[in-house]
């Protein structure tokens, strides 16, 4: 008895992608591997990942070559383990070579093949959708994405016949002057049916001036077997660019940041004094009705509230602010998370989960590390709080210090509600100062304060119940 054949059509397969990342990237006239060059914060490979993962593929193969590691890294971060997959190729023989390194793991499967280029950053999911519908539709073997160039030098070219069908694929230096002519250019991102895609590269042969083996190769190999190759013609020239030097990498990240702020202010009403000296990341939000002067920066995933002021020559990473917050001249906030109605500076610093809660106020080189300060809160001039936890309604003198580090680890203060800490106060970790107290100007504080209590001195000691003073003036 035959085994029956069952036959797929490419609409009905599964879809896999290969992304190319194993190249050094010459031009870049750097030791780092071009795909980890970073566009917005994040590297390029990042960006195709990203898309790539909007497709919900059955698997996101990435070859890597050139600190292999490094990519490796780069990409478990934007996919995590689960989806991707990486293959090695051994030899930087050109990206036929690259692709026939998936051989081992995709000869068999029976799925449509999407193959990205690691360093095209701005490709968009809606793109890749289209070119995979107009390969399914057409039910092909192998579809180019295109685009036409106005100066298309350095590019293959889209050769056609006279009913303008695809005939092959030309690069720049084997093209014959009149093929150099051609304004459509081979983008570098294809479909292919898997298990065409590979009889195809078992027949690519490195007879060009390179000596190496050419993916482009295939479509021409696959339409002399009577397969159906088509050119899916895109409108954007630049969302498909790749990035290959120094001063590409500048411009895509100017446009990058233009779109972003243009989007901004068209659809998030956010003000920008000179959205030409700004930086915001295309990951960041802004809410309505905030202001963003000139210098500031916005970086990674933080997101600003409605109402904000966020002042010269401030940066902001990977933070949270809430809404009506004012953050004045020249301040540095990581990873850190700022409430409503919050004042923050001038030259203020909050790093490493620093916490405003609503209402609280920073001021002049004060620095939050790895601490909160309560509601209502004030600490406006020279201060540093490390590891500390700052009570409701409390001000903090004008140059305070925890000292959180003993030469060995670090320890906890606490400073309870209603506080007053007088200037040049040093208070000892771990030490707390309870509800209602007050310290003396220039106190240091060793042991822990009773609430209601006025400390001062040098080792500080209680000098005053401040509960019995209550008392007697009730009386």
């Amino acid at each position: 008895m035959q085994k029956e054949v069952r036959l797929i059509r490419p609409s009905d397969r599964s879809l896999d992608i290969l992304i190319l990342a194993a190249g050094l990237g010459t031009r870049m006239k750097s030791g780092k591997a071009k795909v980890l060059h970073q566009l917005g914060g994040r590297p390029l490979i990042a960006h195709v990942c990203r898309a790539a993962e909007l497709l919900k593929p059955g698997k996101i193969h990435v070859i890597v070559g050139h600190q292999a590691d490094k990519v490796e890294a780069a990409v478990l971060e934007e996919l995590g383990p689960k989806r991707v997959a990486f293959i090695k190729q051994a030899q930087q023989l050109g990206t036929g070579d690259a692709v026939m390194s998936a051989r081992p793991t995709l000869h068999d499967a029976e799925s449509t093949v999407l193959i990205l280029s690691g360093d095209v950053p701005l490709i968009r999911v809606e793109t890749l959708r289209l070119l995979l519908k107009h390969h399914r539709e057409n039910n092909s073997g192998g579809t180019i994405l295109s685009v036409r160039m106005e100066n298309p030098t350095g590019y293959g070219r889209i050769v056609r016949d006279q009913q303008d069908r695809f005939l092959r694929i030309v690069e720049q230096k084997e093209a014959s002057p009149e093929e150099k002519q051609i304004r459509e250019i081979n983008s570098g991102i294809y479909c292919f049916e898997t298990g065409k895609l590979f009889s195809a590269l078992e027949r690519v042969q490195p007879k060009n001036q390179q000596g190496e083996y050419y993916l482009t190769d295939v479509a021409e190999i696959l339409r002399s077997d009577g397969e159906e190759v088509n050119v899916y013609l895109h409108n954007d020239a630049r969302e498909v660019s790749g990035v290959n030097t120094r001063a590409e990498l500048a411009e895509f990240e100017n446009l990058l940041r233009r779109n972003t702020i243009r989007g901004l202010m068209l659809e998030g009403g956010v003000t920008f004094i000179d959205p030409s000296h700004t930086y915001i990341s295309a990951e960041a939000e802004i809410g309505r009705d905030s202001i963003i002067y000139p210098d500031a920066q916005i970086e990674g995933t933080s997101v600003i509230g409605e109402g904000c002021e966020i002042r010269s020559g401030t940066r902001i990473s990977n933070s949270r602010i809430g809404n009506n917050v004012l953050i004045k001249d020249h301040c540095l906030i990581v990873d850190s998370d700022i409430d409503s109605n919050c004042s923050v500076g001038p030259f203020a610093h909050l790093r490493m989960n620093a916490r405003l809660e609503e209402g609280a106020a920073v001021g002049n080189f004060v620095e939050i590390k790895k601490s909160s300060v309560g509601r209502g809160s004030k600490a406006m001039h020279l201060t540093y709080l490390g590891d500390a936890t700052i009570g409701e309604q409390t001000n903090i003198g004008a140059g305070t210090v925890t000292c959180n580090y003993d030469g060995r680890q670090k320890h906890q203060t606490v400073i309870e509600d209603n506080v007053k800490i007088g200037s040049d106060t040093m208070l000892v970790a771990p030490v707390r100062v309870g509800r209602g107290s007050v310290t003396g100007a220039g106190s240091v504080v060793t042991r822990d304060v009773p609430p209601d209590s006025l400390v001062a001195g040098v080792p500080a000691v209680i000098k005053k119940h401040l509960g019995e003073r209550n008392d007697e003036k009730k009386g």
